[in-house]
């Protein structure tokens, strides 16, 4: 856990202008910035970035939050990493626990990794000038129908042929950098008299396409042979920088385009991410040469709730169409959309747009198999289907892939279809699939997916609003009325949620803070219309952005606040104890033919109920009916 008080002076340390400035153009206007919002599309600008608040709001689409909350919804950064990449602009130190033994310090971490990450800017600043004048190359980009202006958008550059061509780029050909940062070999054979290895460079007449991590930083790189030679293609090796299966090419570039076409595209191939870019599709990025990985989707699915796969239809695609397929499972919540278009055998996207146009590619997108379906498709492909054989062999297929999706409506609709499909009931295939056991976890379970908006109203709907805009009240709070507002039906998992995050801010709790640390939610849809409610409609909100503990004013004003929220939250606590004793007696009068023990128990309800709702006639709260 990070100290509030660190993400406090961690804030008042960076410049929220600066930080957006980096990614949205600003321009003054009065006391505060304006520009286009980033998160939707606009032509008059109505996103502004408030220095003295060090808050960002659009008035547009309602997107807020801190400069933290900006890095983690733009670029797409975790909550500990958006803290991080801010805390390293600052020159601060994030608060670490003390390192496994033998494990490197966090400082030996972060100077190797920017040591690594000025080298791969140095080489592919080297590599974008030799492009300039490499005709071959060149010529090669413009028969693919590349334009200058795409090539320098992606960055694109050229490895000269010959052994050390990166001599001219470093004055330390020998730096053991260069090694992990995989731009160099070393032969596995000394020299003849003895000396160090022979060394030369990995990259040789190949074009070369830079890959960048979320933050816009080189990482690795990919190149594209000239002509006629083996590998066509070939990656950076595994750095400390680098994991393939992690990283996905074009994702920093198409970040906007997926948010403005309201899906991610992902292609087999670097040059199609490119050539798409140019023909209309700039929200297309592709794997690096392997599989694609439950990773791979998790990155995605902080960009969008949609992504649609493309893949070549011959087998080779239709291999790696089911290791997607595998590797979404896992991520298939109800509120997002996985999707497998499949194009005709001649055909990747960049040859069919060419030869069909945008809006023929367009059309084959929304088309594109759901999830359910090429699951379906897959484990009933080949059997014979007409045989209890062919039915058990799917069954049996179907299984491993049925346990790693999520508990969800969408699981149970898939395995309705699929019941159907084999002629058994529901119940059955759930039982053969041994459904009710638990999954055990993996990888993915590191972030977990968001879940469906769940809309708060009424009495819960104040009292979440309260506590989100003032968490100190959570501090406040008794041992038995925290039990009981965590015990709220229907919202339980909600309220603990908030609850705990105002303890873990302590006394430092803020608004702001809030909205960072519940972006990251996997409940944070249905936190997300709270926020834009405050900060549009309550008449406070001011006060919550403009806060100054140094203005006496203002804190008696913010105390005064408070304490009128405490109270607000606490009669809500009793109001919704209230109506779950209600329901809770209700449920217990309908099954009849009580035993003695269910009728103490109803008694005691009842007394229970009865003294609350003196309590709330005396607090004059209303509405006790029942």
């Amino acid at each position: 856990m990070i100290p509030q008080a660190f993400l406090q002076e961690l804030l008042n340390r960076v410049d929220i202008v600066e930080v957006v400035g980096r990614y949205v153009q600003l321009k003054k206007g009065g006391a505060n910035f304006m520009g286009l919002c980033p998160f939707h599309n606009e032509k008059s600008p109505s996103f502004t970035v408030s220095p003295t608040k060090q808050f960002y709001h659009c008035f547009g689409c309602g997107a807020h939050g801190t400069a933290i909350g900006f890095l983690m919804e733009h670029a797409g950064l975790g909550f500990v990493e958006a803290v991080e990449d801010l805390a390293r602009s600052a020159g601060l130190s994030v608060p670490r626990e003390t390192p496994v033994g033998g494990a490197p310090a966090a400082a030996q971490q972060r100077q190797q990794t920017l040591g690594l990450v000025d080298v791969m800017t140095r080489a592919s600043d080297y590599y974008r000038r030799q492009l300039r004048s490499a005709m071959p190359a060149i010529e090669y980009l413009k028969g693919r129908g590349l334009t200058g202006e795409i090539a320098a958008h992606f960055g694109l550059g050229y490895a000269p042929d010959g052994w050390q061509n990166l001599e001219a780029a470093f004055s330390d050909y020998r730096d053991d950098q260069l090694m992990e940062a995989g731009l160099v070999i070393e032969s596995e054979k000394g020299e003849r008299d003895g000396g160090s290895k022979r060394r030369y460079d990995r990259f040789r007449d190949r074009i070369m396409f830079p890959i960048r991590n979320t933050k816009g930083q080189v990482i690795a790189f990919g190149g594209r042979v000239l002509g006629a030679g083996e590998p066509k293609y070939l990656n950076s090796p595994e750095t400390p920088l680098f994991s393939k299966g992690s990283e996905l090419y074009g994702l920093f570039e198409a970040r906007g385009g997926i948010r403005e076409a309201g899906y991610a595209l992902v292609v087999e191939g670097y040059m199609d991410v490119v050539a798409l870019a140019q023909l209309g599709f700039p929200n297309a990025v592709a794997t690096l040469g392997t599989a694609c990985t439950p990773m791979h989707v998790q990155k995605l699915l902080r960009q969008t709730e949609t992504v649609v796969f493309s893949f070549d239809g011959d087998a080779a695609g239709r291999r790696a169409a089911r290791r997607a397929l595998e590797a979404c499972l896992p991520h298939a919540d109800d509120n997002r959309s996985l999707k497998f278009l499949f194009l005709p055998t001649q055909h990747d996207p960049d040859s069919f747009v060419r030869e069909y146009g945008t809006e023929a590619f367009a059309a084959e997108v929304a088309k594109a198999m759901p999830l359910s379906q090429f699951l379906i498709s897959e484990v009933i492909a080949g059997k014979e289907m007409h045989q209890p054989e062919g039915r058990a062999r799917a069954l049996f297929e179907a299984k491993p892939m049925l346990q790693a999706l999520p508990a969800n409506a969408l699981r149970g609709q898939i395995l309705q279809a699929l019941a159907d499909r084999v002629g058994s009931s529901l119940e059955e295939v759930a039982s053969l699939c041994e459904l009710a056991a638990a999954r055990r976890p993996g990888p993915w379970d590191k972030a977990p997916a968001k879940r469906e908006k769940r809309r708060v109203v009424g009495t819960a709907h104040r009292a979440l609003q309260n506590l989100l805009m003032y968490p100190s009240i959570g501090n406040d709070l008794t041992a038995d009325e925290t039990k009981l507002l965590q015990g709220v039906n229907y919202h339980a998992e909600i309220f603990e949620e908030v609850v705990q995050h105002c303890r873990d801010m302590g006394g430092e709790a803020d608004f702001r803070f809030m909205s960072d640390r519940l972006r990251a939610s996997p409940n944070s849809a249905s936190y997300e219309d709270i926020f834009r409610e405050i900060l549009s409609f309550d008449e406070n909100a001011r006060d919550l952005l403009l806060f100054d503990p140094q203005d006496e004013a203002q804190v008696e004003r913010r105390e005064e606040q408070i304490r009128l929220r405490l109270a607000e939250v606490r009669s809500a606590i009793r109001k919704m104890h209230y109506d779950g004793l209600c329901e809770a007696l209700e449920a217990i009068f309908k099954q009849g033919g009580l035993s003695p023990d269910e009728l103490r128990r109803a008694a005691a309800l009842s007394r229970e109920r009865d003294e609350l709702k003196r309590q709330l006639a005396s607090a004059g709260t209303g509405g006790t009916s029942g």
